[in-house]
């Protein structure tokens, strides 16, 4: 496969942002960081309105010195530039309903995530940019190392170029918001959408899976349920093991490991056959997340997860995790010790 073309600061143009109407839909975990960040950038703040509910993310924005627009068609009218940053399943409501019917027609669309875009669950007109500009960190960290003059790791795209300007457009945004001091990398929704459901629903639940099943084996060989909670997890190793993987490498952090760690690790991940995980991983990809089936199935239970008690199916699937060998023998232990934790 080639490389990934990646954008710096100086393949960037803040002026092509000169005089923009900038619409922030939700002030909530990335919105706050990423309006921040536009401003401290040199954008006005009197070019930037936060388009949200009266409530306290609303009060949050106010705060801050943002001027706040609680009427959602009114904020669509004047925008040149929309950040979508409310969640994935709330978008095709809110902006299909509210927003699009208002816009300009030649207004940029800014997406943080591929879901939407890719599913084609939002309505564009053709004359429309649509753009990806998707930080791979939580806002917080967004807006802290932007304060510290740091960069961080960002996926950038044009999904829909109706004016021929959407790339420029999504570079500035990039820099403004400080992704491009790390580097942007080019990407797409597809790939964006792609990693992340396939993260969410192979990778992830086959290591809680691992976690459990592991759990009650030595738990059947006489290990109490203390020493199996620390040792595996409440002791914050794996947190540390990954961070090292994320600043010198997935297999060189193991350096850091004690030599019989290193060894049982590398020769026993050798001695693993993968090809059945590998036939498993790669029918979640196809036959459930790029094809839409996923999609479907979630948009079938989205108004379940408004619900009270069981009958919302979140609440459901987290009952279930906590009757578990593992979930039962950490609330065992949580109660034991909560007032060391």
């Amino acid at each position: 496969m080639p490389s990934a073309k990646i954008y710096y600061d100086t393949d960037a143009d803040l002026g092509v942002l000169s005089d923009k109407i900038v619409v922030f839909l939700g002030f909530g975990n990335q919105g706050a960081a990423q309006a921040q960040n536009l401003r401290d950038s040199g954008v006005p703040n009197d070019k930037i309105v936060i388009a949200n509910r009266p409530d306290s993310y609303a009060e949050d924005a106010k705060s801050r010195g943002f001027n706040v627009e609680h009427d959602f068609p009114k904020a669509a009218k004047v925008a040149d530039i929309l950040f979508l940053l409310i969640p994935d399943q709330v978008q095709p409501r809110v902006f299909n309903e509210e927003f699009a019917p208002s816009l300009k027609p030649d207004v940029a669309i800014v997406v943080a995530s591929g879901y939407n875009v890719y599913y084609k669950l939002l309505n564009f007109k053709p004359t429309q940019d649509v753009v990806m500009v998707a930080p791979r960190m939580i806002g917080s960290s967004v807006r802290s190392l932007f304060e510290k003059g740091k960069g961080f790791p960002c996926f950038v795209s044009v999904e829909q170029d109706g004016t021929h300007k959407g790339f420029p457009i999504a570079l500035a945004l990039s820099l403004a918001i400080g992704a491009t001091k790390a580097g942007a990398i080019a990407s797409s929704a597809r790939e964006e959408t792609a990693m992340d459901l396939f993260a969410e629903q192979a990778l992830w639940p086959n290591i809680i899976l691992l976690f459990k099943e592991a759990f009650g084996v030595l738990q059947e060989a006489g290990c109490s349920d203390e020493a199996l909670c620390y040792e595996m997890w409440m002791s914050k190793e794996p947190a540390e093991i990954f961070e090292r993987a994320a600043e010198e490498g997935f297999i060189t952090q193991l350096k850091h490991h004690s030599t019989v760690s290193q060894y049982g690790q590398l020769n026993g991940a050798l001695k693993l056959d993968g090809s059945t995980i590998r036939s498993h991983f790669k029918e979640i990809l196809y036959n459930r997340v790029l094809n839409g089936k996923f999609q479907r199935e979630f948009s079938a239970i989205e108004a379940d997860l408004e619900k009270e008690g069981d009958a919302n199916p979140l609440n459901k699937l987290y009952t279930e995790h906590g009757k578990s060998e593992l979930g039962e023998a950490e609330s065992r232990v949580r109660a034991r010790l909560a007032g060391l934790l």
